[in-house]
């Protein structure tokens, strides 16, 4: 017997509930096809709803001090790591990430982000009072802006969500979250994680379809408007809000040049690259997924990154071998293998270039050789398991190709020249230059990038100020 699919609910107002209207969207197992869940598919009533109770919570919420708000994000931080096991096993159901994996590398920054933020919640810093006209005294006051209307994607439900609520919440504002339609399952579990910490109305969880967040977006209650996403939603997000003036957040597409130099330690350059470009199954705005090599070492690199990719395996699970698991859906695995069928003559799939299995979205860890500049595939986000190499002569070269796409997001360096190291992270026009690395994140740097990859930071304590608003306070003595 069929066992019947799992019904997730909003969470507005400190209650679970069903959409409005009772509409609801199938939720699907990337790894096999087949739906395990039901979600609500909210319309205006329920965006109405969950606007209506982050509203009345934030005056309250607002006024509470730093140190409250602080045991607040700490006290989450506890419960994610006392239900690890649920909240592990939900993302990895939702998402078909490898579950050890995803123990090991999501869950500890995740834990050590809240708790930063946390941190963080009581160190905002503004200019000291002074008198700046005579026989006046100014200073600065830095206040939440209010409600945020924030939408989450898919390729990493649970940490884009902690990236999006613990600033918002440590600096005093209330949230209405809508995860992607096709990972909403994490989000719900999060939601009543939070609603046993914090006041009622102060996060809210509505799931939906692209119709939800623009409704969202549009919603003339939230001050604020953050996604991470595509360059499309963000434009349309952008275009939105700027109807009413709404701040807006954007973390978009990348498509990561990795510029390795003669002198690059050439195995480790190997490893990292696979490693990053892979993780994920390359679903990620930072993955390396476009690596410039100098001509002398150009044909040793791509013998062992080829080597090297096709000893990586994707599966199930819980297969503790599995290095990444499927695409996110049918459509997304479509155009990824649309990429790979429109390569043009000059070009070379050195390994992969093909689907895996006949059951799920699994994509076979690929690289690609022989790329020209203006090829679609470097010039376009991918956004799955594919690595493509290109061969540059100088400096100057290198700078030009990794610059020469629409998106600014991040970037590496492999050299063992500190100079030019140095000469690179000065030139090269993205929001993340790693040396000799590639994807390490830490809380307490900021994530973000430039041209089409969006504006506004993640993490760090830029990204806490983009959550709040400076006023000027000027009194006669």
């Amino acid at each position: 017997m069929t066992s019947e699919p799992r019904r997730l609910r909003n969470y507005i107002d400190g209650a679970f509930r069903d959409a409005a209207d009772g509409r609801t969207t199938d939720v699907v197992d990337p790894t096999t096809g087949l739906a395990y869940a039901t979600a609500p598919l909210s319309g205006a009533a329920d965006v109405d709803a969950a606007m209506a109770a982050a509203a009345a919570a934030f005056p309250a919420w607002r006024d509470t001090t730093p140190a409250v708000r602080q045991l607040a994000l700490l006290r989450i931080a506890d419960a994610f790591e006392r239900h690890a096991d649920e909240l592990l096993a939900v993302e990895c159901e939702n998402t078909g990430k490898p579950l050890e994996l995803t123990r090991q590398e999501e869950l500890p920054p995740m834990l050590d982000q809240i708790r930063f933020f946390a941190g963080a919640a009581r160190m905002l810093e503004g200019k000291s009072a002074g008198e700046y006209m005579e026989g006046m005294t100014s200073f600065v006051r830095r206040e939440p802006i209010g409600v945020c209307a924030q939408v989450t994607p898919w390729n990493y439900p649970v940490m884009m969500a902690v990236w999006k609520f613990a600033p918002a919440l440590a600096a005093g504002n209330t949230v209405v979250l809508k995860p992607s339609d096709t990972t909403p399952a994490s989000a719900v579990l999060v939601a009543g994680l939070l609603g046993e910490i914090l006041p009622p109305g102060v996060f809210n969880v509505v799931c939906g379809d692209r119709d939800t967040g623009r409704l969202m977006v549009e919603h003339t209650t939230p001050a604020m408007a953050s996604i991470t996403g595509s360059v499309r939603a963000g434009t349309e997000v952008a275009a939105s809000a700027a109807k009413d003036l709404k701040r807006v957040h954007l973390e978009l597409g990348g498509k990561a040049p990795c510029v390795v130099f003669e002198d690059a330690d050439i195995p480790a350059a190997v490893e990292g690259i696979r490693d990053a470009g892979f993780f994920n199954a390359g679903q990620d705005c930072t993955a390396a997924t476009r690596v410039l090599v100098h001509e002398s070492v150009h044909d040793d690199f791509v013998t062992a990154l080829t080597k090297a990719a096709a000893e990586v395996r994707t599966g199930d699970v819980t297969d503790p071998d599995c290095f990444y698991g499927p695409l996110n859906n049918p459509v997304h695995l479509a155009k990824v293998a649309a990429f790979i069928d429109r390569l043009p003559a000059h070009a070379t799939v050195a390994t992969g270039g093909h689907r895996v299995g006949d059951q799920g979205y699994f994509y076979a860890p690929t690289v690609v050789t022989g790329c020209r500049q203006d090829d679609e595939i470097i010039q376009g986000e991918v956004f799955g398991p594919v690595i493509t190499v290109q061969k540059f002569t100088d400096e100057a070269q290198a700078v030009t190709y990794a610059n020469d796409v629409e998106y600014g997001l991040a970037s590496s360096v492999w050299t063992k020249d500190h100079a030019r190291a140095m000469r690179m992270s000065r030139a090269l026009e993205f929001g993340c230059v790693w040396i000799n690395t590639h994807i390490p994140l830490v809380a307490e740097m900021p994530h973000g990038g430039f041209k089409k990859s969006g504006y506004g930071k993640d993490l760090s304590a830029y990204g806490l100020e983009d959550y709040t608003r400076i006023k000027h306070v000027m009194t006669a003595l």
